[in-house]
């Protein structure tokens, strides 16, 4: 099948979340079972210097007055991936990140910046250019890419099916309605059955409403999203398009997180053979300034730092977990507040905890390395990576049971299927419950490196969930 894969960001090229390892793993996955994929984003400045091979293929004119539009080809690096970029200087050719302004606010032409993608990928589709290659099917990704099929349903003309994948419900690339005519849709388009939603007009509504197929990235979250607890006020169209909607769980790639060859940590380790991961241990804490005490439990926080993560829960935790000889390293941004609670937490355990604002990735992988537990009390969590790339660090998981998390972390007290620890509701007190289960397991060196071998042993690779998105594409075409 020949699958046009659309997406806002993907890794290695640029990355600020979950998206792009699911972006640039998951058509690298379809591309090794034989299948034909293209991967298009915007030509960000960051990722096309990191494409090879780079080309221009085709002059797309000027399609919504944003200035001139050209597809460049080339190649993701170090993988057998071919990518796409769509280049239009005047909206992409910026510094930093890609959807957020020096100020840290959202680039006010946000709408204009995805429309173009979106168009370029529907035009594509529709087989409006001149490059010859047409796809069998069009995946798009979040509400970046939701006017994709809006676009190839309301030009009413010839096109493959859509699938449109939901990595976070919460962002839903809101709009008024003025931009309506800027980007190209009929004035129709803005009804209930379309993409208006309470008043603006809504890319992740727009995706939503007019894909022929939706997906999630977990089963849990595919029926979370339809409850009017976590539905975002989209429960009620989800619900209607239940029979379009599945849930299939996001991968890990093994070959990027693999603690027996990974280059970004001093001592590899494997199931069999865990010495290297004590001494990545101790190089963290020698990294990060903690004091030297090998049997710490070393808890890990690899996260972006928002109310949705539980960071608020793991501050409010932080006193007890150091009461009982514990350490925390947390590495990530977000929420002003919560970052300076982060780094006064810090300042108020100097060599038990640690802080540091930002995101490096090799430095992601030093703390699943070097991390005995990781903590993850979300309060909602489509899929998650981080308890997957934990798994197979053998860094124990301590989870919320929601989401993502609740399909790939097994609670202790499920004996021989035991993964990581596990709670139910989003209070301190169930939070530090499971916390006190796992310090009591810790203290058990046997028992122990039993839960590592058998979190280390389970299989989370984008192979299988390439497998399900293969049975999906094959029944729409």
């Amino acid at each position: 099948m020949r699958i046009l894969f659309v997406a806002s960001e993907a890794f290695p090229l640029i990355k600020t979340g979950g998206l792009a390892d699911v972006a640039g793993a998951l058509p690298a996955a379809l591309v090794e079972a034989g299948e034909d994929v293209r991967l298009l984003l915007p030509a960000y400045p960051a990722a096309l210097a990191a494409l090879e091979d780079a080309a221009v293929i085709a002059d797309l004119g000027d399609p919504l007055g944003a200035g001139p539009v050209h597809l460049i080809r080339g190649q993701s690096p170090g993988m057998r991936l071919e990518v796409w970029m769509v280049s239009c200087p005047n909206l992409f050719d910026r510094p930093g990140n890609p959807y957020l302004g020096p100020d840290g606010r959202d680039w006010p032409d946000n709408f204009l910046r995805f429309a173009v993608l979106s168009w370029v990928a529907a035009t594509i589709a529709a087989g409006g250019w001149s490059g010859g290659w047409t796809p069998d099917i069009v995946h798009a990704n979040d509400w970046q890419t939701g006017l994709v099929p809006a676009y190839l349903k309301t030009w009413g003309v010839a096109r493959p099916p859509t699938v449109f994948t939901v990595h976070n419900l919460a962002y839903q690339g809101r709009f008024s309605p003025a931009i309506l005519n800027a980007v190209g849709l009929p004035w129709e388009s803005f009804a209930i059955d379309g993409v208006e939603f309470y008043g603006d007009l809504s890319y992740l509504k727009a995706g939503l409403y007019y894909a022929d197929r939706i997906t999630t990235v977990s089963p849990t979250y595919a029926h979370e999203i339809q409850t009017d607890g976590e539905g975002q006020g989209l429960q009620g169209l989800l619900l209607a398009r239940d029979g379009d909607l599945s849930g299939i769980l996001n991968g890990e790639d093994p070959k990027v997180w693999d603690p027996e060859h990974d280059p970004a940590i001093a001592h590899h380790f494997t199931a069999s053979h865990l010495s290297g991961k004590a001494k990545d241990k101790t190089a963290l804490q020698r990294e990060f300034k903690l004091d030297p005490v090998a049997d710490a439990p070393l808890f890990g926080v690899i996260s972006r730092l928002a109310e949705q993560k539980g960071i608020d829960l793991i501050l409010d935790a932080v006193h007890d977990i150091v009461g009982r000889g514990g350490q925390i390293v947390i590495l990530g941004s977000g929420d002003s507040h919560l970052e300076q609670g982060c780094r006064d937490a810090a300042a108020a355990w100097p060599g038990r905890v640690a802080t540091r604002i930002g995101f490096e990735e090799p430095l992601a992988h030093r703390m699943q390395a070097g991390c005995d537990l990781v903590l993850m009390p979300s309060r909602f969590e489509p899929c998650g990576l981080t308890q997957l790339y934990a798994l197979r660090y053998g860094t124990i998981p301590v989870v919320r049971r929601t989401g993502g998390l609740a399909d790939t972390v097994f609670d202790a007290l499920d004996g021989a299927e035991a993964t990581g620890f596990v709670f139910r509701e989003s209070t301190l007190e169930d939070f530090q419950n499971a916390i006190h289960r796992a310090l009591a397991l810790y203290r058990q060196p046997s028992a122990w490196q039993e839960l590592q071998r058998r979190a280390m042993g389970q299989d989370f690779s984008w192979r299988r969930a390439a497998e399900n998105y293969r049975r999906l594409y094959r029944e729409l075409v």
